[in-house]
């Protein structure tokens, strides 16, 4: 798709692009296999010396659209989409780590995340350093290791809504040779394309804001094309030295600005599998088709919750981005300054239980393990998402035992604080 396009315009047409006579509309290619007349031809494909489809796990046409139209949003190269979007941020860095390597990762990410690094990939004899991404420089510094081989974080945290400062963290990456990692999922490339930043890839978890529905678990994975694996060549030998399983094949040399996408997608999903089913690409791409429009709806009407709920006597803080008293709100109007998202992280005046107990009230919004979906809805982390911190995990990724996440949807906002209030008194 043409890169002139608005963003608006790639969520509509970008990624399916018939031809006379064919679908309008993407077709789901609901098929493990694909035939081929010449067994040779076949064998091209399994060498990765011709571009082709032989088998769903690594490659599927209607995955590989919605993927394009992903990559176009976010102005990469490529992108693969995944099983989900956990699936996605272990992709992304275990693509470029293995037994010994370090990652830098901002503390305020995502619970689930969170837990991947410091318990499941360290298992793996992957380490990881948690670091305050407000920390100054000098802090932040202190983290690198000469085994450091990503920085990882989060556009808008996952629950606490504090904003990266992006440019910051890919200056700092890349002055010790090593990509940035940033998870967009809350701001979405309608908001923020951190690639323009200098990210280096980008992740999502395409079940919250770019399906919209609630109707569907995924991921996606987004290569700038931007970084130089041969300029670090001793940092990355699985990108730029033979890979054996592919009869000596050299990413960087064969695949050039792909090398690492093409890698991830070869390598990883032939390996592991976590693949994204063809139909729910599909509707993936529906929900995409309407992102620009829902993502405004979304923003106005946090905007107008979050400020409601600040005028409130029974609140005793609010954290949105939006608030011209906002820690964060400098950051926002640079990185996002047609909104961030409709998520909200504030308290109330009282416990835990008080917490629990409004949330218990709430009548049109209602209590889910999700987030960013049309429809509003409500969570206590502390007592459920990140239930499996410890109190000390819990303060390194800045969560109150008060905190309760409000993800605003795109119903009448009228409707949205009525129930707000009922709950409160």
């Amino acid at each position: 798709m043409k890169k002139t396009y608005n963003p608006d315009t790639l969520c509509v047409q970008a990624g399916w692009q018939p031809k006379n006579g064919e679908p309008r509309v993407l077709p789901i290619f609901q098929s493990t296999t694909f035939k081929y007349d010449d067994s040779d031809e076949m064998a091209k494909l399994f060498d990765l010396e011709k571009s082709g489809y032989f088998y769903t796990r690594l490659q599927n046409p209607t995955n590989d659209l919605v993927a394009s139209k992903i990559a176009d949003l976010e102005g990469g190269v490529g992108a693969m989409l995944t099983s989900s979007g956990q699936a996605a941020n272990f992709f992304a860095t275990f693509n470029i780590c293995e037994c010994g390597s370090h990652i830098v990762s901002t503390s305020a990410i995502y619970g689930g995340t969170f837990n991947l690094f410091a318990v499941t990939m360290k298992k793996m004899g992957i380490d990881v350093t948690f670091v305050n991404q407000d920390a100054t420089d000098e802090e932040l510094e202190k983290a690198f290791r000469p085994n450091t081989r990503c920085v990882f974080g989060e556009t808008i945290s996952n629950p606490g809504c504090e904003v990266l400062d992006i440019e910051r963290f890919a200056r700092l990456a890349h002055c010790h040779g090593v990509p940035l990692i940033i998870d967009n999922t809350f701001a979405t490339p309608v908001n923020c394309r951190p690639i323009e930043w200098g990210a280096d890839i980008v992740t999502h978890s395409t079940t919250k804001y770019m399906d919209g529905h609630a109707g569907t678990v995924g991921g996606a994975i987004v290569d700038s094309g931007n970084f130089d694996w041969d300029a670090h060549a001793d940092l990355f030998p699985g990108l730029t030295t033979p890979d054996e399983s592919y009869h000596g094949l050299i990413y960087t040399q064969r695949f050039g600005r792909a090398a690492y996408i093409t890698k991830a997608t070869t390598h990883l999903m032939r390996d592991l599998g976590c693949i994204q089913s063809p139909q729910h690409a599909y509707y993936l791409n529906l929900g995409l088709e309407s992102l620009h429009l829902r993502m405004r709806r979304h923003c106005e009407n946090a905007q107008a919750v979050a400020e409601w709920l600040q005028r409130n006597d029974k609140v005793a803080w609010v954290n949105y981005s939006g608030l011209p008293d906002s820690p964060y709100y400098a950051l926002s109007q640079k990185y996002l300054p047609n909104g961030s998202c409709g998520v909200i992280a504030f308290g109330l005046k009282g416990t835990r239980e008080d917490a629990i107990r409004f949330m218990d009230r709430l009548k049109l919004i209602c209590i889910v393990t999700h987030v960013a979906d049309a429809r509003s809805c409500v969570l206590h982390p502390a007592s459920h998402t990140h239930r499996q911190l410890t109190d000390e995990q819990l303060r390194q990724a800045g969560i109150a035992p008060d905190l309760i996440r409000l993800s605003v949807g795109i119903e009448d906002v009228r409707d949205i604080i009525a129930d707000i209030e009922q709950a409160l008194a």
